[in-house]
């Protein structure tokens, strides 16, 4: 066997070992320290050097080695010992590992580097709380634009969600094998390469398509992003800084937010190309929403891999140029150039299948993956991905509940106001401007012109038309019921059999009526509403991603967690009391910013549980978890909008003060380093 060069870090050498170091301490690099016998891994070293059981040595030398214990990377001693004591000295070496580490990175600093790849991540953390929103926002027009029937609605959201749950357990897995850096590229390029794309196709089948690769990208951007930016943070500093990283998201949802509101009702900024390409303002929007992914491409190509990761895959000499590479930025920005980096060994973990244990309690790839499942669930770590699904169906369900009960008063308020005309008699007049929210009963029009005008929640009932013009009408919400048309002229309109209901059309003549569905909500000031409800709760979330920054290490995760959702369900239980559009919207705020300091918990926590060969899988694994139960919580709370508000907010307030009173029992994570 031959004998491998090694690497010492001064702080972590027992004192039997103190003379293989150097004094100083120094990384030596270009030449070997003759007295000390250690050396750079080019360079080879004296019979004098010791090896390392379980670490990584650098590149081999030539000289023989003597009867000492056998380094890693020779299959033979390795292959005389069973799986148990392999994995014992894998989780040795793992804890020393994650002790040596938290004291490199504290001399490493926390600086220009930690702030460099804090945006940098935040720009793909903020591209993962605009796919979110971008279903909501585009879901209405998108269907109406494609002439989407009442029996596929709402696929799209559904469809998206699908997408980013199995792109979470997908991209975390890959982010334990390949690393974090390069998976975050792969799936961020994909999701705004398809939402691109997704903006000018034209079928409802390919636009589905083109969302769900989207969402299946965009995915993956929450469990790397955390796993990524928790290993190069320190312990004292990883709770705050990582709470801070939180806010990205809630900056995503305000980016969409306030892009629709200013975007989606102005269809006049749209065009089109001859009646098959109709690109409306919703495309424009899904362009905009794709900007925050594409500039997370950009600026990751910059970044380094996590060095944590690389000393996990055993390549000592990248990890070690990364860690100096972060040291040396960091104090170039302080003003200390001459400071020199003093790192020069790592321990490295003994490096075994990890798939070992997998071949050889199961035979198929689904046995395989049940099994990974059931080794990340476990004590607290099954305990906490009950609460992030807890509390995801609980934010999503009322995040879709308070617009639509919004709504539905709305529309109660609207219906409260409509004109209603009995019996009238118009003849030779031309309607030339919108009619609105009206019923016209028994009425008689006679050689009457409806010119470049619109109907919106216009009804007219056992009506008759004779000898009238309509030409460029468009219709919203508007229907002619057992009314009788004799001798009209239709030109460039868009009432057609489905809105005329039980209607006699007698010598009548249609020409170039409008085909397709057409965008008819020009200006409609719902569209507004929902928007700004929707920006003002995002924008009360800011407080709560304050404080909790502020807190997240003083207080604790899990303190933090359980008094968030203790009082964002005593908050949702007032909501019995709101009877008004503006007392809804202020509980709305109120919920939202209560709540977020449980999310940001609910991260720090997942992030600390895991260790580094997993933490990608287990984040991601809790993360499509969540996604499963936003689908079930929009499912519950949406088919109870406008029929009872006791069993949304009973179930809401019961299940996050319970769930609350959990998480007060489990154990805190701050003060444990990352393994």
């Amino acid at each position: 066997s031959k004998d491998l060069c090694c690497r010492t870090y001064q702080r972590f050498q027992d004192e039997d070992d103190d003379y293989y170091s150097q004094p100083d301490g120094n990384y030596t690099g270009d030449h070997a320290n003759d007295e000390e016998g250690s050396s750079d891994a080019t360079e080879g070293h004296d019979d004098e050097d010791e090896i390392y059981e379980g670490e990584y040595q650098g590149i081999p030398s030539d000289a023989n080695a003597r009867d000492e214990p056998v380094a890693l990377g020779q299959p033979l001693a390795d292959g005389l010992k069973d799986r148990r004591e392999l994995e014992n000295e894998r989780q040795a070496d793992e804890e020393e590992l994650a002790q040596q580490y938290e004291l490199i990175i504290q001399e490493c600093g926390h600086g220009r580097f930690q702030w460099q790849l804090f945006f940098t991540l935040g720009l793909a953390l903020m591209s993962d709380g605009v796919e979110v929103f971008v279903v909501g926002f585009v879901l209405p027009s998108a269907e109406m634009d494609m002439c989407v029937p009442d029996s596929r609605s709402g696929w799209l959201g559904s469809i998206v969600y699908l997408g980013m749950m199995v792109g979470a357990f997908f991209w975390g897995g890959m982010a334990d094998k390949v690393g974090r850096r390069q998976c975050l590229l792969i799936c961020m390029s994909m999701n705004g390469f398809f939402a691109f794309l997704s903006s000018f196709v034209q079928g409802y089948g390919f636009f589905l398509l083109c969302r769900m690769i989207a969402g299946f990208g965009i995915g993956g951007a929450v469990p790397i992003v955390f796993s990524y930016f928790a290993e190069v943070l320190a312990r004292e500093k990883r709770g705050e800084h990582l709470s801070w990283l939180c806010m990205f998201w809630m900056i995503g949802e305000i980016y969409a937010s306030a892009m629709a509101w200013a975007v989606i009702p102005h269809y006049g900024w749209s065009f089109s190309m001859g009646s098959a390409y109709q690109f409306h303002s919703w495309r424009v929007f899904v362009v905009v929403c794709a900007l925050p992914c594409v500039c997370a491409v950009v600026a990751l190509t910059f970044m380094p891999e996590s060095p944590k990761f690389y000393l996990e895959v055993g390549k000592h000499d990248e990890a070690w140029m990364i860690l100096k590479q972060i040291h040396d930025t960091n104090m170039r920005a302080r003003g200390q150039p001459e400071k020199v980096f003093t790192v020069n060994r790592i321990k490295i973990p003994k490096q075994i299948d990890e798939f070992v244990e997998m071949q050889t309690e199961s035979g198929n790839l689904f046995s395989k993956v049940i099994f990974r499942i059931k080794t990340e669930l476990h004590g607290v770590r099954f305990m906490i991905c009950n609460l992030s699904s807890v509390i995801s169906s609980m934010y999503y369900g009322l995040s879709v509940w308070f617009p639509d009960v919004i709504k539905h008063l709305q529309a109660n308020e609207y219906a409260s106001k409509v004109q209603r005309h009995n019996n009238e008699r118009i003849e030779d007049f031309t309607f030339n401007f919108t009619l609105e929210n009206q019923i016209h009963t028994n009425s008689l029009f006679i050689n009457d012109r409806f010119i470049s005008m619109k109907f919106k929640s216009v009804t007219f009932i056992n009506s008759t038309f004779q000898s009238c013009f309509f030409e460029d009408v468009t219709s919203v919400g508007s229907y002619f019921r057992n009314c009788t048309f004799i001798e009209a002229v239709f030109y460039n309109t868009d009432i057609d059999d489905s809105k005329l209901i039980n209607t006699d059309v007698i010598n009548s003549t249609f020409y170039h009526n409008k085909t397709g569905c057409q965008m008819t909500f020009e200006d409609d000031y719902s569209a507004y509403w929902v928007y700004f409800v929707n920006f003002l709760g995002t924008l009360a979330v800011l407080p709560g991603n304050i404080i909790s920054a502020l807190l997240m290490d003083k207080i604790g995760r899990l303190s933090m967690l359980g008094f968030s959702m203790i009082l964002s369900g005593i908050s949702c239980f007032f909501l019995w009391f709101g009877t008004s559009e503006s007392m809804m919207l202020g509980m709305l705020c109120l919920y939202n910013g209560l709540s977020i300091s449980a999310w940001n918990s609910l991260d720090v926590v997942t992030v600390e549980l895991y260790p580094t060969d997993r933490r990608g899988t287990g984040f991601g694994f809790c993360n499509a978890l969540c996604k499963l139960a936003a689908v079930m919580g929009n499912l519950i709370f949406g088919s109870l909008v406008g029929i009872t508000k006791a069993i949304p907010i009973l179930l809401a307030s019961s299940v996050l003060v319970g769930g609350g009173l959990v998480g007060l029992r489990l154990p805190d994570t701050r003060s444990n380093v990352l393994m």
